[in-house]
């Protein structure tokens, strides 16, 4: 089933070039302004709540890379010839580096173009609202790549002895 992941790794980059073009958009019309430090500590906020804040936003950063315990598992379990293993690990250390950069461009985008206001999911939370049908066609992708991961997950589960 190829062509599932082929599907997933379309559906995923879709919805994320969907939410930072989107981002990057506002950050060019300047709709939204916001400051490289953040939220000014005084009246509104204290400073362990501003560092409470910093701690979650390393925490999120942490959990969006739980791929590497997957990374982990497929590089374990490979019992191929060794030219084999190093154009898995290439591979493997290129597909990694390529998602990393790209959903860091669209945290980026979302932070310069919300500032503290960015929630996690910039297509549901707020932020959007037009174009409707690109919106809607982010979501959709979304949906399918979950979908899609959850299948996958299932093949995998069928075929453990």
């Amino acid at each position: 089933m190829w062509w599932l992941s082929v599907m997933a790794t379309i559906t995923s980059f879709g919805y994320a070039s969907i939410g930072a073009a989107l981002a990057f958009s506002a950050v060019i019309s300047g709709i939204k302004r916001t400051s490289l430090t953040g939220v000014e500590i005084g009246p509104g906020i204290t400073a362990a709540q501003k560092m409470w804040r910093m701690f979650r936003a390393i925490g999120d950063m942490i959990l969006c890379s739980s791929y590497s315990a997957i990374l982990i598992e497929i590089q374990d379990t490979l019992k191929s010839s060794a030219s084999e293993i190093q154009v898995m690990k290439k591979v493997n250390m290129i597909s990694v580096s390529t998602t990393t950069l790209f959903y860091l461009i669209c945290a980026c985008f979302g932070y310069a173009a919300f500032g503290n206001n960015a929630h996690g999911n910039m297509l549901t939370g707020f932020g959007f609202y037009e174009p409707f049908w690109l919106i809607d066609l982010a979501n959709i992708f979304i949906v399918m790549h979950l979908v899609e991961a959850y299948q996958l997950g299932q093949e995998i589960k069928m075929e453990a002895p």
